[in-house]
């Protein structure tokens, strides 16, 4: 019989947001994180519009649900994802995921992407998007992306720039980030390799929308991806 995540799993989850001007996407992200029984670490990073209002509102609706950490000036996904790493470990929890808070990723994936950690088959979960729905640029890039992070990292994955991870406390503790920017998804997993962490890849829908096209790794994004790959060797 197939495992069913319990309210006791999700109540021991902690979902890492981070989100940068964000205000127009981010409120039905988090809210169905929530109504599914997760708790939230969202990040504001530096946003200039009124992200944070936003957020805020939310809390008021969910108050032990969503804690919010703010940075002063933008400083991008990797040092907002690494912040909301160590904030969330002040919570205990047992397992911990990170998404994208645009709307790209959908909460209905939450249970599928933990239950590996749940049972025990994994310490680490990547979140697999499909690519033949990507944009042809985004599709091109992340090929480009998986093939560097096999040759940098000693790794191959199906998607090396997925948003979408998750993550057992212990393993977490193992790992060290310090990409600012989108290396982030190429060095949690060369992290997740090197320290010998067992993981599995997972499939999950991803929801393309003009917003969300216009970000995430790209080719110019690809490029400068690698060239912080090529100076990271030496």
């Amino acid at each position: 019989m197939e495992y069913e995540v319990t309210l006791e799993d999700k109540n021991q989850t902690y979902v890492v947001l981070p989100a940068y001007n964000e205000a127009t996407r981010i409120q039905p992200v988090i809210e169905a994180i929530a109504e599914k029984g997760y708790n939230m670490i969202i990040v504001n990073d530096g946003s200039t519009d009124n992200t944070l209002e936003v957020i805020t509102e939310s809390k008021r609706k969910y108050p032990d649900k969503i804690h919010i950490y703010s940075l002063i000036i933008n400083r991008g996904v990797g040092v907002a994802t690494q912040t909301g790493f160590d904030a969330v470990l002040f919570f205990n929890p047992k397992y911990v995921v990170s998404m994208d808070s645009d709307g790209q990723h959908s909460a209905d994936d939450l249970d599928n992407v933990i239950k590996p950690l749940v049972t025990g088959e994994a310490q680490a979960v990547i979140g697999v998007r499909p690519l033949q729905d990507m944009p042809f640029s985004r599709n091109f890039a992340n090929k480009v992306m998986n093939i560097l992070t096999r040759i940098f990292y000693k790794v191959n994955v199906s998607d090396s720039q997925t948003g979408f991870r998750a993550i057992t406390r212990d393993a977490l503790r193992k790992i060290d980030i310090n990409a600012k920017g989108y290396l982030i998804s190429s060095e949690f997993i060369r992290e997740v390799n090197d320290n010998g962490i067992p993981f599995v890849e997972v499939p999950i829908q991803t929801i393309y929308t003009p917003e969300t096209q216009a970000k995430g790794t790209n080719a110019k994004e690809a490029i400068k991806i690698f060239i912080q790959m090529v100076k990271h060797q030496f």
